[in-house]
Order: C-alpha cells, then structure tokens, then sequence
C-alpha cells in the first residue's frame, strides 16, 4: 500500500508492503543506490523480503522520486538519515508492526546509510548490508586531487548560493561524463532493467561532493552491540570488498560477512541468483537475531 509521511516537514512517499495474516511482524526500514527510487532496488527487496514474512517499507528519500523537497535529484547526506528516522516513527506507529523489532537494510549507498543510522538509532536493533559503499572521506581522497575537486564543488554550489540555476549532470552514461560513467552502472540505469516512472537520468553536480565528503564509516564503530550482516559481492567495480572488509573489521561482534560470487556490483540490484541468495541471508539473519 502506499504511504506518505513527513520528515522536517517534506512529504516522503513509501511503499508499506504487509504479509497475509494477523499476527503482528518484525519490520524492515530500506534504503538504496545513489540516485535509487523505490520502484528499482529497494523496491525488489522490499517485495521479496515481505514475502519471508516482513512488514517493508521502501520509500523515495527526500528530492528523489515521488517525494518532496528540493532541489530536485540532490543527495542530502543528513537529510537522508532524517528520513529514516521518520520512516522507522512510522513503522512504529502501524498495529502490523512489532515496535521492537525493527531493521534497517540498505543496498549500495543505502547500505553505508543504514549503517550509520542504525548506530544512533536506539529504535533499530538489526543493521543489513548489501553490495555496499560504506564512504569515508580518508578512502575517497585516495588517488585523487582531494582539494581541488572541493575546490570545484563549492565553485558551483557559491554559483547557485548567488541566485544561479542548480546544476546537473548526467545520473548514468555509457560513455561521456556521468556521476556513475562506465557501461556497468548505464546496463541498469539506461537501460528497461531500471525503468522508473519517477527516475531520471540526472543528479545535481554539488551530489558528487556529499559522497566524498560523508562519513557513513564510522557507523560501524558504533553499532555495537547491534548484530550486523554484510553482503557482498567478490568482484565489485563501484562498491569495493575492501569497503566491505573495512566495515566488517570495524564492527564488533555479533557480526556476519557473506561473499556472494558476483562479477558485477548491479549483479545485486536485480539478477539472479544473487538477488536471491542475498535476500535469503538477510531473511535469515533476521529472524535469528530480531
């Protein structure tokens, strides 16, 4: 069923997916790709995890999808965190939902996300990742002109602080400039496979230094004594296993590190068997430690 609810006063539009019966249900909050609506990946997992018999909800994060706020097609790195502390408020608040039994599930960037929003959230007692990027600045600033892309960024967000049009760039391209360039990332996002009504291929320019600047790190040094599970592909061009093994390092027991045989990272965004055999950790991870 779809869902609205606010988080700082913009309207979030969500899917709450509810399994057959009466009994009241542990709770999944989901969370995805970077430039992600819920009718792609957060979508299909909210959908499959429903059907292990969880309460889900997949919704459209603030200026994504059908949700509010502006400027459109941003990636708002607190306000995201925002979102999903109203998301779980409103888990909390359905008579199918188990109050204290709530997780948090994130693919891709979402994964990075729920880490750091499970570790400060006291309501969250489960955090799963899958295929995912757990950004810190001391890994972004590897092999790059650190300073000079900052340089660059805050050129065009002093452009738009002065009265001029938000600037945009390209979500995915095959083979000119994009914030995800590459044939891997357009195979999902330009082609049938990640088709959205509500998706379109652009994302602001100043997005691209919230993902080198955020820290969704550190959410693992702080997310005990909460169990974790991480999911990762062996080959993943765009969200390393290095970030995986990272995180899994700095996360403290009970914690669970799966390497699924993918050769690709949006392997685990629609195909099988990998879509299956990670909804199938998570699932089971769940119902052990909620």
């Amino acid at each position: 069923m779809r869902v609205e609810f606010s988080a700082d006063g913009i309207v979030l539009a969500g899917d709450l997916r509810v399994p057959p019966g009466s009994e009241v249900r542990p709770a999944v909050v989901l969370t995805g790709p970077f430039t992600g609506v819920r009718e792609q990946v957060t979508g299909l997992y909210a959908e499959r995890l429903a059907a292990e018999g969880f309460v889900t909800l997949a919704f459209d994060h603030r200026c994504w999808g059908e949700s509010g706020g502006e400027p459109r097609r941003h990636e708002d790195v607190q306000g995201k965190l925002h979102d999903l502390r109203a998301a779980v408020s409103l888990l909390r608040s359905r008579p199918e939902v188990d109050a204290e039994r709530i997780a948090a599930v994130g693919i891709c960037l979402g994964a990075g996300y729920a880490m750091k929003f499970a570790a400060f959230d006291p309501r969250v007692k489960v955090f799963a990742g899958v295929a995912g990027a757990y950004n810190n600045p001391y890994a972004m600033r590897t092999g790059m002109d650190y300073q000079g892309a900052l340089g660059g960024f805050t050129e065009v967000l002093e452009r738009q602080d002065l009265g001029g049009a938000v600037e945009y760039l390209p979500a995915a391209s095959a083979d000119g400039e994009a914030a995800m360039p590459g044939d891997e990332p357009y195979a999902y996002y330009g082609t049938s496979r990640g088709e959205a009504a509500s998706w379109k291929n652009e994302v602001t320019r100043a997005s691209i230094r919230e993902l080198i600047t955020m820290d969704n790190m550190m959410g693992a040094d702080f997310l005990s004594p909460k169990p974790a599970l991480i999911v990762h592909g062996v080959i993943d061009r765009f969200c390393s296993p290095e970030g995986a093994e990272e995180a899994y390092r700095r996360l403290d027991e009970p914690k669970k590190l799966v390497w699924l045989d993918a050769k690709e990272h949006v392997d685990l965004y629609d195909r099988e068997p990998y879509v299956g055999q990670a909804v199938a950790e998570v699932a089971a991870f769940l119902r052990e430690h909620l």
